[in-house]
This record gives structure tokens, sequence and C-alpha cells, in this order.
């Protein structure tokens, strides 16, 4: 008789996964779970599946994996976060506030905002010091510069190489919503400068002062928030002097307000919500 999981399905502003309790159930193959799982009419659908654990470094409360839906492991994700914390506080699983999650790219400190119920409305992310070293730590070579040109399908693009513990280039272009992302997304994510492959952000600043950003992950092609990508948009927005050092950043499925503050750390505040919780077979 095959094994029954119990899973929640939330999301951050429409970055959705599954998440699913690994202090209750044993996931041994979670590659291929999130491959079935995150298959849209054949599984739940999603961006891909995120197990929530026991920390395993002493300076933190649980710990969090990252599977995209193509079965590749990320190292972090900024609205996944949001909603694991979520998770924990609304299940009773920890009173904690703030949490410490433990994320492959380090421990992350994770603030709380609830609603009059009690329940988490919002969370700010400690997202940690955004990296601008040279871009050959991704592959590329050459000094250090604030932009960089890639030419794809025929088309030049010229971005900005931003680290938040995964790779991002950060393009600006004067009409982002009639971009075909499908078609320049993958070929940038896997071209031959990044050994690792990327993620892809295209921003364009607004009149408002916001900045409009589209995104195609790396491992799950084009979603509709990325929380470490807004980020990352944000700092490329400021090193690039389009933006001061704080940005609303909108995408398809809501937006993120970022600070980068004067201890050169990142915060990212946004929301996180619970879409609906169910069984799967293993």
């Amino acid at each position: 008789m095959a094994t029954k999981i119990h899973f929640t399905k939330m999301h951050g502003a429409g970055n959705d996964y599954i998440y699913v309790n690994t202090l209750l159930y044993n996931i041994p193959d979670p590659a291929a779970a999130s491959v079935r799982w995150s298959r849209p009419h054949f599984g739940v659908g999603s961006d891909g599946l995120i197990l929530i654990g026991a920390a395993t470094v002493p300076d933190a409360d649980f710990s969090m994996r990252i599977f995209n839906n193509d079965g590749s492991e990320a190292m972090m994700c900024g609205n996944g976060t949001r909603c694991v914390a979520k998770y924990l506080h609304d299940k009773g699983l920890t009173p904690k506030n703030p949490i410490r999650l433990q994320t492959l790219s380090g421990v992350k400190v994770l603030q709380l905002h609830c609603d009059a119920s009690g329940k988490v409305e919002t969370v700010t992310v400690d997202m940690g010091e955004p990296s601008l070293q040279e871009p050959s730590q991704f592959g590329v070579h050459g000094g250090k510069a604030a932009e960089w040109e890639l030419t794809v399908g025929g088309r030049q693009f010229v971005g900005t190489f931003v680290s938040m513990g995964n790779p991002h280039f950060v393009i600006f272009v004067d009409d982002v919503e009639h971009l075909d992302i499908c078609q320049y997304g993958p070929l940038l994510e896997r071209h031959e400068i990044f050994p690792q492959r990327c993620n892809i952000e295209f921003a364009q600043i607004m009149a408002d002062g916001s900045v409009r950003m589209r995104v195609w992950e790396r491992g799950s092609g084009v979603t509709l928030a990325c929380g470490t990508g807004a980020c990352a948009t944000a700092v490329a927005a400021s090193v690039t002097g389009r933006r001061p050092r704080e940005s609303r950043i909108v995408m398809d499925g809501g937006a993120l307000d970022i600070l980068w503050n004067d201890a050169n750390h990142i915060m990212m505040t946004g929301p996180a919500a619970i879409s609906f919780e169910g069984e799967i077979e293993l």
C-alpha cells in the first residue's frame, strides 16, 4: 500500500511550493517527488517542493530544503522562507519570533508580522549581504564592472551580476511587459558563461518609482515571483544608479519591499499564504 504524505500548498506573491514537514514524513527521493508532484494536471502543480525539517547547526531553529520542479536543488528561496515561517507559527510548531531558518545559503532570520487573529500575514527576512564580486565567480572573466553584455538569440542584453546566495543576472529594459522572456530566459539561464546556470530577471523602472520585474528562474522557468530575484533586482537598481537603496519590486504575483540597510544586509518584506492542504502518494 502506497504511503500517503500530508502536504500544504503555500505561496508568497504567487511563487508557489508544496510544503512537507519531514519531522513527520520521510521523503527518500525529494528530487523525484518534486518533479512528479509539481506537474500541472498530473500532480499538485507548483514551482517545486520545500521540505521543513530539524536544524543541523546550533544557531538555527529549523531547516528547509528546496527542490525546483525540474528536480534540481536550489540554495535559497526568499518567498519560500516566508511561507516556512507562516507554516511553523500557524501550525504551532514554535512560539519563537524571530525564527532562525537553516538554508543552503546560510541561516536566515525571519521576523513575523501577524494579523488580528494571530496568524502570520507578512514576514521580513534578513537575506544577508549581497555579493557584487567580479563575474568570474559565475564563470565570467573580466574586471569589476556594474554591467555586462551578453548576446543570445540575436539580441544583446546588458545586465548586472548579483549573488544572494544564488546567482542572478538582472537586465533593465524599456518595456518589460512585452519582452518574450520564454524565448530569452532559457538561453540566458544556460549561457556558456554560467557553468551552474543562472536566474534571470528582466526589470523596468516605472514612473511611480517602483520596479516592475519578471523572472525566469533557474530550474523552474517563468514564475510569478522570486524573492532572491527581487532582492538582486533592488541591488542592481541601486548600484547602477537607477534607484536608492529601498525599492518596491512588483512581480506578476505581487509586490515585495526591499531595503538594503546600512549594515549591508538586504531586508525583504512580503506576504505568505496557505492555498490548500491535502494528501498525495509517495
